[in-house]
């Protein structure tokens, strides 16, 4: 361990709450340098949705490599990028009757965003970008500005500015729709609120606590948007790509937005690729104008069509998370009565869901302990107060019920030892 401690920045996060030397992975577990074995309930926080060291992906690429195919392509044309972009067409877009360009960015989903936001500031000739409470973005500094959450923003150095805050679903609580509070202050010539280029909004935030925006909600944000002729952005980063069980999180809500970003696990094996998508009349760039050395990850689509192919062809698997989903959500709701003592509360939805524990000392706690009985699992929310579970999707049914019973222990064990969990604290949970 000597070498991470003395080469590596302070800046490391997931090592302090997993200190083992990783060394080997598959499906769903991972393995430390002495052969323990490790539940993955973080799954690269979102970019491992079909697992670590998928079979089904492994061969294409070694095949891929073997024959030389190309690696890099910055944004030239090349046979695995073709190949891909026809897969994702085919049988993502058109079952569900979409019609976006796709923009290569850089390979994270802050580089998509970045791109979101000018894009929409270049089409619209406004400046300002609407986004929300506990929203999470990335930690470049344009998408910095869109992020809520002050651990992050304070880090950045300088003013971050272009943005209006809103209220989130569910902040000013379960009876109070905020969109109202949106068109209000755009309708309103003296709010002082300029009219935007766009909003961007997660349907389910995941790094500002899992909460979760209601389908009449969204629905209600595209109304207003287009009320005021304002684009709609969705960062469906982490909620995307089967994690809430359709492959775009808003599919339910039956809602169109302008624009969406994709990253995490669209490249499949857990490469890096970030895309966004941009309705046919929003793609006014002009070449070059907007790059990245990075944007040609050809790995990342050869791995990404295979994932396509053999998860999204149908609605199979599809509804197989929406059934592991369910069962999550029963498991979860008799921990919270059990042991929640009326503090705790779930959250989320599909294979995205987590435990509001009131306190990040005691979700802190619970993860720690989980930890020691083989579970990797985080926490997440502004004060880190969520128990938040994200495992594979691929994840078998029995090993999904060995990951929860391990953190029902844990969560067993914390509370035994925990002599007064605080009432003076209360969230507010989206329906």
């Amino acid at each position: 361990m000597q070498i991470f401690a003395d080469m590596e920045s302070e800046v490391q996060s997931y090592a302090r709450s997993f200190p083992r030397i990783f060394n080997r992975a598959k499906g769903e577990f991972m393995w430390d340098e002495f052969g323990n074995r490790y539940l993955d309930f973080l799954a690269g926080a979102g970019t491992l949705n079909y697992g670590h060291n998928n079979d089904l992906f492994k061969q294409t690429l070694l095949d891929y490599i073997k024959d030389d195919g190309i690696t890099h392509g910055l944004d030239m044309h090349t046979k695995a990028k073709g190949e891909f972009l026809h897969t994702f067409n085919d049988k993502i877009l058109k079952p569900r009757g979409m019609e976006y360009v796709m923009q290569f960015t850089g390979p994270t989903g802050t580089n998509a965003v970045e791109a979101a936001m000018k894009i929409a500031r270049n089409v619209t000739g406004q400046q300002n970008i609407v986004t929300f409470t506990n929203g999470f973005h990335g930690v470049s500094l344009g998408a910095l500005a869109a992020t809520g959450n002050s651990h992050h923003r304070n880090a950045a150095g300088v003013s971050l500015s272009g943005i209006h805050r809103m209220p989130f679903d569910g902040y000013l609580g379960d009876n109070i729709d905020t969109t109202e509070y949106l068109d209000k202050v755009l309708s309103d010539s003296s709010s002082g609120i300029n009219s935007p280029a766009a909003v961007i909004v997660e349907t389910v935030q995941g790094e500002g606590g899992i909460n979760t925006a209601s389908l009449e909600w969204l629905r209600n944000l595209q109304t207003v948007c287009r009320k005021h002729g304002i684009l709609l952005i969705v960062d469906d980063i982490q909620a995307g790509c089967g994690r809430t069980g359709d492959f775009f999180s808003f599919e339910e809500a039956g809602i169109e937005p302008d624009i969406i970003t994709l990253s995490k696990s669209l490249g499949g094996y857990g490469l890096p690729l970030a895309v966004v998508l941009m309705k046919p009349e929003l793609d006014q760039w002009k070449p070059g104008e907007h790059n990245g050395t990075f944007r040609g990850n050809n790995l990342a689509f050869v791995a990404a069509k295979s994932a396509i192919d053999h998860y999204w062809s149908d609605n199979k698997f599809s509804n197989d998370v929406k059934r592991k989903g369910r069962y999550i959500t029963e498991r979860l709701t008799d921990i919270v009565e059990k042991y929640g003592t009326g503090n705790f509360n779930i959250k989320g939805r599909g294979l995205f869901q987590g435990i509001n524990c009131v306190n990040g000392e005691i979700a802190g706690k619970i993860t720690k302990a989980a930890f020691a009985k083989g579970v990797i699992i985080e926490t997440s929310g502004a004060d880190d107060h969520i128990v938040k579970f994200f495992c594979p999707l691929t994840i078998s049914d029995d090993n999904l019920k060995k990951g929860i019973d391990i953190v029902e222990s844990a969560i067993k064990e914390v509370c035994a030892k925990t002599d007064d969990i605080p009432e003076s604290v209360v969230y507010f949970e989206a329906s």
